[in-house]
This record gives C-alpha cells, sequence and structure tokens, in this order.
C-alpha cells in the first residue's frame, strides 16, 4: 500500500524581519566580492604591488577569486529561498530537480550546518585589525577590514532566517486542510 500526499498547505507568510534578513544576507558578500573582482582585474586594491604578485592573483589565481566571489554570492542568495515561493517547490528550469518540493529536513539541515560554519569561520573576521597584513598598504588593510566585516554577521542572520523557516514549517504540518463548512472558508470570507 503506497500513501501519497495530495495536498501540503502552503506555509504561513514569512515574517517581514526574516524577509528583511535574508535580503541583508544577500547583500553581505558584494563588498569583498567587489573587491576580489578588482583583484582578478588586475588592480592591486590595497596590496602593495610585493604583496600582490606574491599573492598570485593572475592567471589560475584571477579564476579562483572571480569563481569564489560567484560562489559567495550564489550561496547567500540561497538564503531568500527560505522566504520565498520558489524554495517552497524548486524553479522548473533546474535540472532533475525542477519543479519538486525539496525536503525540508534537508533544507533546515543544510541551512542550519551553513549557518554554523559561516559563523565559525567568518566570526574572525572581527578580529581583522588585530592581525598586521606587510603584504598591504596600512589603507588598504583598514579598507579591505571595511569590505570583509559584513560578512561577521553572514552566520547568525542566516541560523535566524532557518529558524523562522523550522517554526513555520513545523506549524505548517499541523494544519490539516478541512472539508466544509466555515471551516473550509465557505463562510463568505
Amino acid at each position: 500500500m503506497t500513501t501519497t500526499q495530495l495536498h501540503r498547505p502552503p506555509l504561513a507568510p514569512p515574517p517581514r524581519w526574516a524577509v528583511r534578513a535574508a535580503h541583508v544576507t544577500a547583500l553581505l558578500t558584494l563588498p569583498s566580492g567587489i573587491w576580489r573582482l578588482l583583484l582578478a582585474a588586475g588592480f592591486t586594491a590595497g596590496y602593495t604591488e610585493a604583496g600582490y604578485e606574491a599573492m598570485g592573483f593572475t592567471g589560475w589565481g584571477a579564476v579562483y577569486v572571480v569563481a569564489l566571489s560567484a560562489l559567495g554570492e550564489l550561496l547567500a542568495l540561497l538564503t531568500l529561498g527560505l522566504v520565498r515561493p520558489w524554495g517552497e517547490v524548486l524553479p522548473p528550469w533546474i535540472p532533475l530537480v525542477g519543479g519538486r518540493r525539496p525536503n525540508p529536513r534537508a533544507v533546515t539541515l543544510a541551512a542550519g550546518l551553513g549557518a554554523g560554519a559561516l559563523t565559525l569561520i567568518l566570526s574572525q573576521l572581527a578580529l581583522w585589525w588585530a592581525f598586521p597584513a606587510p603584504d598591504m598598504t596600512p589603507l588598504g588593510h583598514t579598507v579591505v577590514g571595511v569590505l570583509y566585516l559584513p560578512l561577521v554577521a553572514w552566520g547568525p542572520l542566516l541560523a535566524a532566517v532557518t529558524v523562522d523557516h523550522h517554526r513555520r514549517r513545523r506549524a505548517g504540518r499541523g494544519r490539516r486542510p478541512s472539508t466544509g463548512g466555515a471551516a473550509a472558508g465557505l463562510d463568505g470570507r
């Protein structure tokens, strides 16, 4: 005997703070990403000439920093899926999984693990100014610190949006489609 779920009730709409937090998260990676793109384009962007050459931002190094910027922005944009309809049903243009609902537990687990990892890794950026950077100019070191500082908030914001998504999912699971009367919305509402 197989059981199919014919109707899954939609999630409650996300609170305004969660939508804003998701949008802010998507913007957090832009300053550091733009800085890396400048490096790939050949600008020293705060490095001394010798420091820039030592870091190897040409050739495959340029490909690496462009890919890192694109990947960071893509991952940050995925946070929007926790508050947008396309996070409930994957867009049809995605190969193999388009049009399907993602597994809610997998989404919550991936987002939660991502939030934890980002918090652990990126919280160190708050200490940027405590460490010398001999391969950077003093102004460049300060500017890069300012550009990377927003990333410290990425993990905590993702965690907050993930918890909200999980709570809305759990609340939505408890609802059952009704079969008639006022409860079914036939009372003129």
